[in-house]
C-alpha cells in the first residue's frame, strides 16, 4: 500500500517533466531534478502515513501506573553543586522531621524486636556482637526501603546509620569497655556492617540461595549447622521486606514507625494493612 503513492508521484513527475522538455521549456537536467524532488516528497508523505497508522492501530494499552517516571527528583544546577560539595539541598519535607523520623525508625529496629526468639531459635549467644548482628539486619531492611524514596529517603538513611553508631558507642561505654578496645570494636563492627550490607543487597536482588548464603556468613557467623534455622531466617527476611514495601512512603518519612512481623506466623504470606499513622507539625 505504501508503494502506490510513491509510484504515482514518480510517474506524474516524469510525465510532466518529459512533456515540458519535449516542448523546449526546460532542459533535460531540470526535468531530472524535478522528478527526484517529487520522489522525495512522495517518500516523506508515505512514511508519515505509515507511522501514524502504526501508532493508531497499536494494540498496546497504557494506564497511569505504567507511565514512565523519573527515579530521581529533578533538581537544579545549584542544588547539584552544593550536594557535590557535601551539603544537602532543599528537600520535600523539613530536615528536622526527617531526622526525628530516622531516629524513631532506628529505635524500632532495636526496641521492637524479640531478641530471645533469635537467641533460642537460631542458637545465637547472648552477647553484644549478637545484638549488633540482629540490629544491623533490621537496619539494612529499613535502608533498602527508604532508598526507594529519592533524595529524602537517602537523607533519612544517613541519619539512621548515624543513630546506629551513636547507640553502639553508648552501649560499649555502658558495658565498661575502655577507649582503646572500644575503638577496635567499632572498627570491626564497621567492617562487618558494610560487608553485611553488600551481601544482603546481593541476596535480596538474587534468589534464595544467595540470600541464605549472606545470612549464613553475616548473621550466623558461618556457624549454622541446622538448615531449618537458615530457612526460618530466610522466610523472616522475605516477609519483613514484603511488609515494609507495603507501608506508605510519606508515613515512613515523617514518622519512621515500623512494626515488625513476628518470627513465627500461622499465615506468613498474608500482609495486614496497618492503621494510618498521624503526625503533627513537629514530626511527632
Amino acid at each position: 500500500m505504501y508503494r502506490r503513492p510513491l509510484q504515482s508521484a514518480v510517474r506524474l513527475g516524469i510525465n510532466v517533466t518529459t512533456s515540458r522538455a519535449a516542448l523546449g521549456k526546460i532542459s533535460e537536467r531540470e526535468a531530472l531534478a524535478r522528478a527526484l524532488l517529487a520522489c522525495q516528497r512522495a517518500r516523506a508523505s508515505s512514511s508519515t502515513t505509515t507511522q501514524c497508522r502504526s501508532l493508531h492501530n497499536s494494540p498496546q494499552l497504557f494506564n497511569v501506573k505504567e507511565t514512565p517516571q523519573h527515579s530521581e527528583d529533578e533538581v537544579g544546577s545549584f542544588t547539584k553543586l552544593i550536594e557535590a560539595m557535601g551539603f544537602t539541598g532543599p528537600l520535600k519535607y523539613n530536615k528536622w522531621k526527617i531526622k526525628i523520623a530516622a531516629l524513631r525508625m532506628y529505635t524500632c529496629c532495636v526496641e521492637r524486636i524479640n531478641y530471645d526468639d533469635f537467641f533460642e531459635r537460631c542458637t545465637l549467644p547472648d552477647t553484644l556482637n549478637s545484638w549488633f548482628l540482629i540490629a544491623q539486619l533490621h537496619v539494612w531492611m529499613c535502608l533498602v526501603r527508604m532508598r526507594q524514596e529519592g533524595r529524602e529517603g537517602k537523607y533519612m538513611c544517613r541519619y539512621i546509620v548515624h543513630s546506629m553508631w551513636e547507640d553502639v558507642e553508648q552501649r560499649c561505654k555502658i558495658m565498661g569497655i575502655d577507649a582503646s578496645h572500644r575503638k577496635e570494636s567499632l572498627k570491626s563492627m564497621t567492617e562487618t556492617f558494610y560487608a553485611a550490607i553488600f551481601g544482603y543487597d546481593e541476596g535480596i536482588l538474587s534468589d534464595d540461595r544467595v540470600l541464605a548464603a549472606a545470612l549464613w556468613r553475616n548473621l550466623f557467623n558461618r556457624e549454622c549447622e541446622d538448615p531449618r534455622q537458615l530457612e526460618l531466617m530466610l522466610e523472616y527476611v522475605r516477609k519483613q521486606m514484603q511488609y515494609i514495601d507495603s507501608l506508605d512512603a510519606e508515613d515512613l518519612l515523617l514518622t519512621g514507625e515500623v512494626k515488625w512481623r513476628p518470627m513465627l506466623e500461622e499465615n506468613a504470606q498474608s500482609i495486614l494493612k496497618v492503621a494510618t499513622l498521624t503526625y503533627n507539625d513537629a514530626g511527632l
